[in-house]
C-alpha cells in the first residue's frame, strides 16, 4: 500500500540536498571544537608532548644510528644494546602512575613472565636486524623499508589475533610493497662509497626481516593483552614496556659480553670521529630518543586514538627522509622521492580504512 504523507498547515515538504564542501568544513570543525572543550586542556598539553616525542624522538634515534656506523662505530651489538639501554626511563614513569591513577601492579605469574621474556628476545633480535640495516643503508632507504612493518602488522594481526583485513588495508599492502620494489631497483643511486654490493643487499634483507620480526611482536603483545592480561590500560602498556625492554637489555648484555664488545667501546671512542665525548653523547642520546619514542607512541594510543599514532607514524616517515637529507647528506634520487610519495600513499589507504574500527573500539 502506497504511504502518503499529510502535512500540517503552514508546513512545507523538505528536500534533502546533497552537503557542499563548506557543510563538511563547517561539521568537521564544529565536532574538533566539540571534542577539544570535552577534555582539560591538560590532556591537550600532554598530547601535544607525547606527538612531539614521536615526531622528534624516533626519526633522531635513526640518525644516531646512522652517525655512529659513520663516524667509526662498527659494533651492531652496541647500537642494538643501545636501543634497550633505557628501560629505566618508562620504569621512571610507571611508578609514580601507580599513585596517580590509584592502581595496584599487575600480578606477575610465570606465564606472563615467561611471555615478556619471549617479547624480549624478539624485541632484542629485532634491534640487532636493524643495526645492520643502518650500518649498511642511508637513513632515508632504512626509514622507508621499516615502513613494511605496517603490512607485517596487518597479516600477523590477522594470523594470530583474527583482526580483520579490509579492502583498504590490502590497498596499503600492495602500494608500500611496490614503494620497496622501487626503492631495490634504485639501490645503485643511494648507496655509500664504502658500502660492497654484498652489504648493500644484507642490510636491505635485514631492515625486512627486521619490519616483520617488528610486525609479529606487535600481534604477539596483542595476545598477551588479550588472553593473560585481559584488559588494556595505561599502566598496564608501560608495565610490558618495562619489562620487555628489562629482558631485551638482559639479552643484548649476553650478546655483547660473548662477542667481547664491551672491550670494544674503549677503543671506539679513542678513534671515533669527534672523540669520546662525541661518541658518549651519541649512545647516550641513542637511548634516551628511542624510549622517548616509545612513550609518545604509548601516551597517543591512550590520549587519543590509533589512528592519530598511525597519522604520526607515518609522517616520521618522510621527517626521518628530509632530516637525513639536511643533516648527513643523505642521497635522495626522484625513484627515492616517488617511493617516499607512494609509501605515504599507502599509510593514508590504511589511515582511512581503519579509521571507523579505530573509532568503534575506542
Amino acid at each position: 500500500m502506497e504511504q502518503v504523507m499529510l502535512l500540517h498547515p503552514g508546513e512545507e515538504m523538505e528536500t534533502s540536498r546533497p552537503k557542499s564542501w563548506q557543510d563538511e568544513i563547517s561539521a568537521f570543525r564544529t565536532s574538533v571544537w566539540k571534542g577539544y572543550k570535552s577534555k582539560p586542556i591538560s590532556h591537550w598539553i600532554l598530547l601535544a608532548l607525547s606527538s612531539a616525542a614521536m615526531l622528534v624522538a624516533f626519526p633522531a634515534s635513526s640518525l644516531l644510528s646512522r652517525v655512529y656506523f659513520a663516524n667509526g662505530g662498527t659494533s651492531k651489538w652496541i647500537i642494538s644494546w643501545v636501543a634497550a639501554a633505557g628501560w629505566p626511563i618508562p620504569a621512571l614513569v610507571l611508578v609514580p602512575t601507580y599513585f596517580v591513577l590509584g592502581v595496584f601492579p599487575t600480578p606477575l605469574d610465570f606465564k606472563l613472565a615467561a611471555s615478556y621474556a619471549v617479547l624480549g628476545f624478539l624485541s632484542a633480535a629485532d634491534n640487532l636486524m636493524y643495526a645492520y640495516a643502518y650500518a649498511y643503508l642511508p637513513p632515508s632507504t632504512a626509514s622507508l623499508l621499516g615502513s613494511t612493518s605496517l603490512i607485517f602488522s596487518a597479516i600477523f594481526g590477522y594470523l594470530l589475533v583474527k583482526n580483520k583485513i579490509n579492502t583498504s588495508t590490502i590497498n596499503s599492502i600492495v602500494i608500500i610493497t611496490a614503494a620497496m620494489v622501487i626503492i631495490a631497483l634504485d639501490s645503485d643511486s643511494d648507496r655509500y662509497a664504502s658500502i660492497t654490493d654484498r652489504q648493500y643487499t644484507l642490510g636491505f634483507i635485514w631492515d625486512i626481516l627486521g619490519s616483520a620480526l617488528h610486525g609479529l611482536i606487535f600481534a604477539l603483545s596483542e595476545l598477551v593483552f588479550d588472553k593473560l592480561v585481559g584488559r588494556r590500560s595505561f599502566h598496564v602498556v608501560l608495565e610490558q614496556q618495562v619489562m620487555v625492554s628489562l629482558f631485551a637489555f638482559i639479552f643484548t648484555t649476553i650478546g655483547l659480553v660473548v662477542n667481547n664488545d664491551f672491550h670494544g667501546m674503549a677503543t671506539e671512542a679513542r678513534t671515533f670521529k669527534g672523540g669520546q665525548s662525541s661518541y658518549l653523547s651519541v649512545l647516550v642520546w641513542g637511548v634516551i630518543t628511542f624510549q622517548l619514542g616509545i612513550l609518545g607512541s604509548t601516551a597517543v594510543l591512550f590520549l587519543a586514538s590509533t589512528v592519530l599514532a598511525g597519522v604520526l607514524n607515518a609522517i616520521r616517515v618522510p621527517l626521518t627522509s628530509i632530516a637525513a637529507v639536511i643533516l648527513l647528506n643523505d642521497p635522495m634520487s626522484g625513484f627515492k622521492i616517488l617511493s617516499l610519495i607512494i609509501t605515504f600513499w599507502g599509510f593514508a589507504c590504511y589511515i582511512y580504512g581503519n579509521y571507523p574500527q579505530s573509532k568503534d573500539s575506542s
